[in-house]
């Protein structure tokens, strides 16, 4: 995939793409971009300044009764003095800590307003806060963002910040927990020099983050929180009259701040090459490689873009062909821009198969790499990008807000380029690249220094720690940094705001009505039922075949891994296209294509632009109806199957989902089987093409599938294509999959399984039971009676283990959909000395919840106002709509269940969410498997005599 999303950087989604500068406007003023790259949307925008120097952008999308309030402060880690690593980050969390007209939990009122996608980030640059809330709770949700931005400093003390330093340090620990956790910090540390802002990461370290004081918080509040720093965006169902209003109301008279200091670009440009090898507990040997680059206001941040599309974007990339497939020296292999406001990071990662020599691996790339140089790009991979990019663009805007969506794409430009369509700029210099100025590219900032990190499996916990704390110190600090330029004077002034504030938050006495698409059914020639949801927000029209049956199937025919490997199998070739051919005509089409099994249901999914939808249906009728099953292609992907196995079972979470199902459910049943569907390694490794083959003769056929299509299209446009597409399929003579789910008896006792990580920072705690079928008719009550226990932010789990503890970063209860026995699942991920007693507030919780403290009124009230008022946002997208349908079809519900949610999520009554807790939660049948230390954690947990404990291994042998 194109990297232009240039922001999209450990899983965040911060940018987008486009095509021109906008042209100057006077405060105030709405432009329009004018686009000059055909089918590309633009976003037209309002800006004002306020007196107090603060920036507000706004875009209108009535499309839903929503609308994206996204406020973004420009600071950063980079902004941190020395000896105070990690405190962005760390107050970032404090500004959730409820504010001096608001002292309680920050996300108490956007619940019972049904706020979506709210949460709150930081990263080198920048940190932002962001959620989406119904069009009538705008003023609750300025109000509460105004109010920790001029009136934070007096509900914030001593415990406030020791409560949250223990969560931002549990967060710490969870990261550095999973397997590479702990290589980005060695690659900032040896990217930069000692004294460039970036030397260090976001997250910080345990000793600065101990020092951090109140003092600390009260300065940095003071120095980066004022108006005059912030950029707050409105998106969606509000005009800018209304918007400006608003806002002034609310931030008005909130104090400008002082007159900032700002690093200046940096690219710290390498000329010589460094590496280290890092010895840790990993499944396999990876080699990461960086090169420094300019920042992301720089072309030539966009031509590497290409360039690393080119050469490490996906299947069809270079150095992916070179080294897994003619090599097959990797498993896998990813190159990008990671771009930021004074420099970049050109970051590649590739896994070595195993028994390969890494000394192998890395003599192909630079061949690779040195052949780029020599000619650069063909036409041909720069127009694929082109293409994807446009597609990437324009899905990534459906929404308004989020990680992603328009108003994180209007803030991104205001905040670092002071134009709130820099967007544009990016397209620009995509459609004029050419090979040779990529080429160019590549050769200044790929043929100079760079740094090599190669992870290796192997070394005990004290000599991984010391070689991190080695490599910890990288480069030392260099000559020539540039100096500080003061941001330009201003002469702001706070004014009178009207907002009142003694009074608390703004009240929301009225929410907007869920808009949802009414469903439209038809059926093909051969019988295939369609069924049909428009949306027409953006020309995008989303596709999926939901076929009965998924890898609950393997648990009975003991092949565990055998459906999701067959559907995986499925985009590696057809009869007449092979797996490359298939990634070039996705790009070529814009598209987007997957095929999965899940537990019950086995999908194939196109997401497809509607001018290209013809072609992109006749791709997947190929893919899902003629798939090879070549030998090469199954040898190769078991290899990367088995590399992936590995994986899980190297991350906690991975490993005890692995474990679960079969002590759940018991040996034999259907879904006694890793819960990622991935399977065992001796069924993979036995697994022949006539397995497969197999498989999907009885799943992937015409009389076992429906067509639910969401997004920009009439049934009058769709069926004829359909019809050409899938009409013509024909049912095979073998017989359909049929599966029955038996219920299961509940454990008879307590059962306690602990699993060894020696050296483990965090504990992972995971306690089991069965809930009844998602089609069961008390289906609402148990999701109300969840949200209440561990479902939400302010559950009693996660209000217990992270907000008055600190012992965890989150906690919480999670319920997997299922057609028979669904799982029911408590889960903490906790501090190492801390194991033993999560363990017993996780039991305490469970006991009082069917006990002496059932959900009261106010919790459910709670729950049920925000589940009902949450729905305009939750259905914003066509995807998401899609999803509704799916599940509409699956568990036979009518085709009204989502309009007429609210009526029965309201009817709920307090006995009936009690009943739910006392029918699922049982604490006297739990079935707890813990990973941690076991050093460390064994006998604590053996002192609290819960039941039985047993020490199993990671197949679920039990060692004692």
């Amino acid at each position: 995939m194109i990297r232009l999303h240039r922001l999209l950087v450990v899983g965040l989604l911060l940018g987008c793409s486009g095509l021109v500068h906008a042209r100057a406007e006077r405060d105030g003023r709405t432009v329009t971009p004018a686009p000059v790259l055909a089918a590309v949307p633009t976003l037209a925008y309002t800006r004002y300044v306020l007196p107090n120097g603060l920036t507000l952008v706004v875009h209108e999308d009535h499309k839903a009764p929503v609308v994206a309030v996204s406020v973004w402060y420009h600071v950063g880690s980079k902004n941190e003095p020395a000896a105070r690593s990690g405190f962005a980050h760390l107050f970032e969390h404090l500004m959730f800590q409820g504010s001096e007209n608001h002292n309680d939990e920050y996300f108490r009122p956007f619940e019972l307003a049904g706020a979506t996608d709210q949460n709150g980030t930081t990263w080198l640059d920048r940190t932002n806060y962001f959620q989406t809330v119904p069009t009538t709770a705008v003023d609750m949700a300025l109000w509460m963002e105004s109010d920790r931005m001029g009136h934070l400093l007096g509900a914030i003390g001593q415990a406030q910040l020791d409560e949250q330093r223990g969560v931002v340090q549990n967060e710490k620990r969870q990261g550095e927990n999973q397997p590479y956790g702990r290589v980005f910090t060695l690659l900032q540390a040896n990217a930069f020099p000692a004294n460039h802002p970036y030397h260090h990461t976001t997250i910080g370290s345990m000793a600065d983050l101990n020092a951090a004081a109140l003092d600390d918080v009260k300065n940095w509040f003071r120095e980066y929180y004022g108006a005059a720093n912030a950029t707050v965006v409105l998106a969606g169902d509000i005009t800018p009259a209304q918007a400006r209003e608003k806002v002034l109301r609310y931030f008005g008279d909130i104090g400008p701040g002082p007159r900032l200091s700002r690093p200046q670009p940096w690219t710290a440009a390498r000329t010589q090459s460094t590496r280290a090898v890092f010895p840790d507990k990993v499944p396999q040997t990876r080699i990461y490689r960086e090169w420094n680059a300019p920042g992301l206001a720089d072309a030539d941040a966009t031509l590497l873009d290409l360039a690393t599309t080119a050469l490490g974007g996906g299947k069809t990339s270079r150095l992916y062909q070179r080294l897994v497939y003619r090599d097959k020296l990797a498993d896998s292999v990813s190159m990008s821009v990671m771009p930021f406001e004074l420099a970049s990071m050109v970051m590649l990662q590739v896994s070595v198969r195993k028994g390969a020599d890494p000394a192998r691996v890395e003599a192909a790339i630079n061949d690779e790499l040195a052949r780029f140089f020599a000619a650069g790009p063909d036409a041909d991979e720069l127009a694929r990008a082109r293409t994807e990019s446009r597609a990437t663009f324009i899905r990534g805007i459906e929404k308004v807000g989020g990680f992603g969506g328009k108003a994180t794409v209007l803030a991104e430009g205001q905040v670092y380029r002071k134009n709130p369509t820099a967007y544009l700029e990016d397209f620009a210099v995509l459609r004029a690249a050419t090979p040779q100025a990529v080429r160019g590219a590549a050769q200044r900032w790929l043929g100079q220094g760079d740094f090599t990190l190669v992870v290796e499996p192997g070394g005990d916990v004290a000599a991984s720690d010391a070689a991190y704390a080695a490599l910890q110190r990288g480069l030392p600090a260099a000559a020539g940094a540039p100096a500080l330029k003061a941001d330009p004077a201003a002469a702001y002034r706070a004014v009178a705001s009207t907002a009142e504030r003694k009074h608390g938050v703004p009240e929301v006495e009225r929410f907007p009505d869920l808009d949802f698409p009414a469903l439209q059914r038809a059926t093909l020639s051969n019988g295939i039922p369609v069924v049909l949801a428009e949306r027409h927000a953006i020309p995008v029209v989303n596709v999926e075949l939901m076929f009965r049956g998924g890898y609950a199937s393997d648990g009975g025919a003991g092949e565990p891994g055998r459906a999701s490997f067959a559907m995986a199998m499925l985009d590696e070739g057809t009869a007449t296209l092979d797996s490359i051919a298939i990634a070039r005509r996705l790009e070529q089409l814009g598209a987007q294509l997957g095929t999965s099994a899940g537990l019950d249901t086995t999908t194939a999914y196109l997401s497809a632009l509607q001018d290209q939808l013809q072609p992109s249906l006749a791709l997947l009728a190929d893919i899902v109806q003629q798939p090879a099953f070549r030998d090469a292609d199954i040898e190769r992907v078991r290899q990367q199957w088995l590399a992936g196995i590995a994986q899980e079972k190297a991350q906690p979470t991975g490993l005890a989902l692995r474990i679960m199902p079969p002590l759940l459910y018991g040996k034999g049943h259907p879904y006694a089987i890793p819960f990622s569907g991935t399977g065992t390694e001796a069924a993979v490794q036995a697994l022949k093409a006539d397995d497969l083959r197999a498989y999907h003769a009885a799943v992937v056929r015409p009389d076992n599938v429906q067509i639910l299509i969401a997004g920009d299209t009439t049934l009058a446009a769709i069926l004829p294509r359909l019809e050409a597409a899938f009409g013509g399929w024909k049912v095979p003579a073998t017989p359909r999959l049929e599966l029955s789910v038996p219920a299961v008896a509940a454990a008879q006792r307590p059962r306690v399984f602990l699993m060894d990580r020696p050296g483990a920072p965090q504990t992972l705690i995971l306690a089991g039971l069965l809930a009844p079928p998602t089609a069961s008719p008390d289906f609402l009550a148990i999701n109300a009676m969840n949200e209440v226990f561990g479902g939400s932010f302010t559950s009693r789990l996660n209000m217990n283990l992270r907000e008055d503890k600190h012992w965890a970063y989150g906690a919480g209860t999670l319920l997997r959909d299922a057609q028979g026995p669904r799982p029911f699942l408590a889960y903490a991920p906790v501090q190492t000395d801390k194991t033993a007693e999560s363990v017993a507030e996780i039991l305490r919780e469970s006991q009082a919840l069917i006990g002496a403290q059932p959900p009261n009124r106010e919790e459910i009230s709670k729950v049920k106002q925000s589940e009902v008022r949450k729905l305009p946002g939750t259905y914003e997208s066509a995807r998401a709509v899609l999803g509704a349908m799916a599940g509409i079809v699956q568990y036979a519900r009518p085709d009204d269940y989502v309009q007429t949610l609210r009526k029965r999520i309201e009817a709920l009554s307090d006995a009936q969410v009690q009943t739910a807790a006392r029918a699922v939660v049982q604490p006297a049948h739990y079935t707890w498997v813990v990973v941690g230390d076991l050093r460390k954690i064994e006998q604590p947990i053996r002192a609290l005599n819960l039941g039985e404990v047993q020490v199993i291994d990671s197949e679920g042998a039990i060692l004692r």
